[in-house]
């Protein structure tokens, strides 16, 4: 019996890689999902990795009533709305030259989507509800030419702690997870391949290659399960030991098979 078993879940952001390996795993433990994403292309790809045990509904996150419909989707379609997992997410980035339109809209997208479609989904989730919040760790440091996306992760996850505030007497846990670099459609485009897109992960995360996006489904079904019943408000890092280490990159050591001089070599 799967930790997911007779569970609904709504994973948005269900055609990526990391939302797709999301659905698939809650399926696997038992589970039935609708998937949302704005990418119709991909519809027949996601429907069939999803089966009967699941739904896909395209649509603009940043809409009540696509919000809406997902809700819907669940109760009526599969009697019941148990978990929450929003995994939508833009990059368009232009540091302080940013406009008001840019800022919004990934605001919206990274953040403002998933407190809306958490409120919509509250009266279905009380009394042991989850909701995870696929976050970054983006969202706990700065990166070069990352103003936009990293500020609206780390407002993602001020979402989930204030979330697990006020959800709690309800009954409903709410948590985040932070990837670091992990294999996507988008990295796929930009590096052909996995064995260059993990020489470049290699650099920032020390176990030396990018994540599976199914290691991260493992992280989202843990906080849904039953298992985390004590678990609420808590950022869960998959990222490699990228939060672990200073600023300097490990690629160098490597190379030269030495530490990284220490910054400050007064002692002590």
């Amino acid at each position: 019996m799967g930790s997911a078993e007779g569970k609904v879940a709504v994973v948005t952001g269900g055609a990526s890689l990391i939302g797709l390996a999301i659905a698939r795993h809650f399926i696997a433990e038992g589970g039935r999902v609708v998937a949302g994403d704005r990418n119709e292309s991909l519809r027949s790809e996601v429907e069939g990795a999803l089966g009967d045990a699941g739904q896909y509904l395209s649509g603009d996150v940043t809409e009540d009533a696509y919000l809406d419909r997902l809700v819907a989707a669940a109760v009526e379609g599969f009697g019941r709305l148990d978990c929450i997992v929003t995994a939508t997410a833009i990059f368009d980035d232009e540091g302080y030259a940013s406009t008001w339109e840019l800022w919004h809209r990934a605001l919206d997208i990274n953040m403002v989507a998933a407190a809306r479609l958490t409120g919509k989904a509250v009266p279905y989730l009380r009394d042991g509800g989850a909701v995870v919040y696929v976050a970054s760790v983006s969202g706990s440091a700065s990166q070069p030419d990352r103003m936009v996306y990293n500020t609206t992760k780390a407002a993602l996850l001020m979402l989930a702690k204030t979330g697990a505030q006020e959800l709690s007497p309800d009954g409903i846990r709410v948590n985040a997870v932070s990837p670091g670099w992990t294999w996507s459609r988008n990295l796929e485009a930009r590096y052909g391949s996995r064995q260059k897109a993990d020489a470049f992960a290699a650099e920032f995360q020390p176990l030396g290659r990018m994540a599976d996006p199914e290691e991260v489904a493992e992280a989202v079904s843990f906080l849904l399960s039953d298992n985390a019943s004590f678990i609420t408000g808590a950022n869960l890092a998959v990222d490699g030991g990228y939060g672990a280490i200073g600023p300097e990159a490990l690629g160098q050591a490597r190379k030269k098979h030495e530490p990284v001089p220490i910054a400050d070599e007064t002692s002590t």
